[in-house]
């Protein structure tokens, strides 16, 4: 049996929107969902329909949480994916966000959706790495 690996985002001239799908002939796996960052024209992209059809998917592997990696994930669930997300889980993922209600919003899919604890970061906050 072979697999076969494309590289949807992430390649070709740009470190950000990190996306590869895995498939093996009757499994298809993306490794990473992450959104474009940078100029106006990759963060366009992002606006896109994805370049798969998200239900087809049985799984998410996350290499990690940086939003290059993962910050696709929510349109990726919008579009129709219901499979499990993989990823070691952080002991805290602290939400930075300008607006507090999408700040919240985001720290609530977060949590049960992932099921990650997740915290609005406050100015001036000062945390321990």
């Amino acid at each position: 049996m072979s697999a076969t690996l494309t590289f949807l985002g992430g390649a070709g001239g740009t470190v950000t929107g990190s996306k590869h799908l895995l498939e093996d002939g009757s499994r298809r796996l993306l490794l990473d969902c992450g959104l474009f960052q940078g100029l106006k024209a990759l963060r366009l992209r992002n606006w896109a329909a994805p370049p798969l059809s998200p239900a087809t998917l049985g799984a998410v592997v996350l290499s990690h949480a940086h939003i290059d990696h993962s910050g696709y994930l929510p349109r990726l669930c919008r579009d129709g994916f219901s499979g499990p997300v993989y990823e070691q889980p952080p002991e805290m993922t602290y939400v930075v966000h300008g607006e507090p209600e999408a700040a919240t919003g985001l720290r609530d899919a977060i949590t049960s959706r992932l099921g990650w604890r997740a915290a609005v970061a406050e100015d001036g906050q000062r945390v321990t790495l």
